[in-house]
């Protein structure tokens, strides 16, 4: 166990506040059970996995001892628990740059010997396997689903506006937000309470003017976000603010939130994870009917065309007691392809699995399926990009922008300084 940043400590005091310094005991089990840990603590993505859960024990005769943890609780609390030696045998966690953390912690065991056994090569998309499983030269991730960002709309609020099409370009989505406010409606939702929802705002203007060559380089430290290239989205971003196409006081509301404004009609869109469509699935709304989505638009022309979200993965931890069982989840958990339909409807998301047939999908996530893979690239968003310390300063840039846009460049001043800091830890 390698030993813990300042930076760390302090957010890992945090979660043992939050979590009451509970966590799974680490005594080893008996034979046919295997423990697990994750953030699918809503009540659609429990009611799944309960579903999930009861049909491999039927089918495999392993019980799973389920402890989930809140979304945002589990962020630092599964730090504590790796810190402390104490992890379950298996944890979701987001592919990417928190997967590579605790990969270079040593908290993790591999699974090429499992992978290649079970035949995943030909189970998990290439797109997704080759971006999402593999760290340090080994394999470590079993994606269970994973999500797109889009501008997500209120279909009758649109139709009732005269929209018949959706804009393809900046000017005609500066077009679209100003016509709306011109008509009484607020363009756009954010719930940036809790931080993250900003991000996609982030990741788009930079992917789509900068372009994902550049973004990586940012991500991995290699540029500042005092280059003109950030302060040129930045300043785009800005420009939505002050024109008033945000509601008003985003950091006071969190996703559902602004989902709940743009689902009455308060708002007309929110840029955000197609994990909306199950939210708005389980409140009643009809896919295609109710709402819809159209991708962020291009930009800068030449620039390749990159979409964005995360990828919900399932890990092991090195000193797994249920080592075996461990395996036999998270092969059963990608590989079973009524579950990973299971799974898809319950949360909105898209399902890794190749076998998946596409009739499990509603019109819109059908859809969304089609702009994943029309895209140039799949990149992960934002927190999930980059280091979690530098993310943590990163999230907080964005509340404080929301908070008050008008001294951007002294906000990019100070984020550079943090993320300097937090990458030389």
């Amino acid at each position: 166990m390698r030993r813990i940043r300042p930076f760390e400590a302090a957010t890992l005091a945090g979660a043992l506040a939050l979590t009451g310094g509970v966590g799974w005991s680490g005594t080893a089990l008996a034979e046919g059970e295997v423990t697990i840990t994750h953030y699918f603590s809503g009540d659609l993505g429990r009611a799944g996995l309960e579903k999930i859960f009861a049909k491999f024990k039927e089918e495999k005769g392993i019980t799973v001892k389920d402890s989930p943890i809140g979304h945002e609780d589990f962020k630092a609390g599964i730090l504590v628990r790796a810190a402390g030696g104490n992890l379950p045998d298996v944890f979701s966690y987001w592919a990417g740059a928190r997967t590579q953390f605790v990969v270079d912690a040593g908290n993790l065991g591999a699974i090429d010997d499992m992978w290649a056994g079970r035949g995943l090569d030909a189970v998990v998309a290439k797109s997704v396997a080759d971006g999402a499983t593999m760290y340090n030269g080994a394999r470590y991730l079993v994606p269970f689903g994973y999500h797109y960002a889009g501008m997500f709309y209120n279909a009758k609020v649109m139709a009732d506006a005269g929209v018949t099409e959706f804009p393809t370009t900046w000017d005609g989505f500066l077009a679209l937000c100003a016509d709306l406010k011109a008509k009484g409606i607020t363009p756009i939702a954010l719930g940036s309470k809790n931080r993250w929802p900003a991000q996609f705002w982030f990741d788009y203007l930079l992917l789509r003017t900068a372009g994902p060559d550049y973004r990586a380089k940012l991500m991995a430290g290699e540029a500042a976000y005092t280059d003109d290239e950030v302060k040129a989205a930045m300043g785009m971003w800005k420009d939505l603010v002050d024109a008033g196409y945000f509601a008003p006081n985003a950091n006071a509301d969190d996703w559902t939130d602004a989902s709940d404004r743009v689902a009455r009609g308060d708002a007309a869109m929110t840029l955000m994870g197609t994990w909306i469509t199950g939210y708005w699935n389980g409140n009643g709304l009809m896919a295609g009917d109710d709402y819809d989505f159209f991708e962020f638009p291009a930009i800068a022309e030449g620039v390749p065309n990159a979409v964005v979200g995360p990828v919900d993965g399932l890990l092991i931890s090195d000193n797994a007691p249920n080592r075996a069982n461990a395996e036999e989840l998270l092969a059963f958990l990608v590989s079973d392809e009524e579950s990973q339909g299971i799974w898809a409807q319950a949360q909105g998301a898209l399902s890794p699995n190749v076998g998946v047939d596409e009739s499990i999908y509603t019109s819109v996530m059908k859809r969304a399926l089609a702009a994943v893979g029309n895209a140039d690239t799949f990149a992960f968003n934002y927190d999930l990009a980059t280091p979690p310390p530098v993310a943590e300063v990163g999230l907080s840039m964005f509340a404080r922008f929301m908070d008050d846009p008008s001294g951007y460049e002294a906000i990019l001043a100070d984020a550079e300084a943090a993320a300097r800091d937090a990458f030389q830890q």
